[in-house]
């Protein structure tokens, strides 16, 4: 699959190392100049220390350029960002998979969601784009574990909710490919217990001492 992500930080780059590890193509656009271009050398870097060769399947490009013909689009960015990416791209994300990866956090309190009750980010999303199909995926997965893959040995729960059954089978297959398990937690809506869920784990990382290493998982 190709993949475009769209946002290079470091939670980028976490969900980037693990769609090469499934040998998906990526796509990288950041509005900040450079920023991709500089997260596309860390990758084909790592890469080359992991396999004693470059990878040949990482580019740069702006925004509309990689979203085109791209299978997956995934929204690295903070809140509100992705819902206005979505809204400016139109119908270029006509039955496009689209990843929402926010969590809307109110950071002057941490300890609350900008979102209004009754609503999740994804669900904004969906919103500002009928025409996307909108799956909330890798919103609970910290960027350390990602590029990792795993948490105490285990691999990482990667939990998804959406309301198109293809674009959600799409977004679980490339989880599993990159050594992760995917979770199906339902239709889109749930997309608002999983950014509560990772707002309370958020607000646990200093009281524990976590270190924001740790990860969110279903044990039978």
């Amino acid at each position: 699959m190709i993949v475009t992500i769209v946002g290079a930080g470091r939670l980028a780059e976490g969900i980037a190392v693990r769609v090469l590890a499934g040998d998906h193509r990526v796509r990288l656009a950041d509005a900040e100049p450079g920023k991709a271009d500089a997260l596309a050398a860390a990758l084909s870097a790592r890469a080359d220390r992991d396999s004693g060769r470059p990878s040949p399947f990482v580019m740069v490009a702006g925004v509309p350029e990689a979203i085109a013909g791209s299978d997956v689009v995934v929204l690295a960015v903070p809140y509100p960002q992705g819902r206005l990416i979505v809204r400016d791209q139109g119908a270029a994300l006509s039955g496009v998979t689209v990843v929402d990866t926010c969590n809307p956090v109110d950071f002057s309190t941490f300890d609350s969601l900008l979102t209004s009750p009754g609503m999740s980010a994804a669900e904004e999303i969906a919103d500002a784009n009928p025409r996307a199909q909108v799956v909330k995926a890798f919103n609970t997965t910290f960027a350390s574990a990602l590029v990792a893959g795993w948490v105490g040995g285990l691999p990482l729960d990667v939990f998804l909710a959406g309301d198109d059954t293809r674009a959600k089978a799409r977004v679980a297959a490339l989880v599993a490919d990159g050594g992760m398990h995917p979770v199906d937690t339902g239709p889109l809506r749930r997309a608002r217990e999983l950014e509560a869920f990772q707002l309370l784990h958020m607000t646990l990382q200093g009281p524990l001492g976590l270190d924001w290493a740790s990860a969110i998982k279903l044990l039978p």
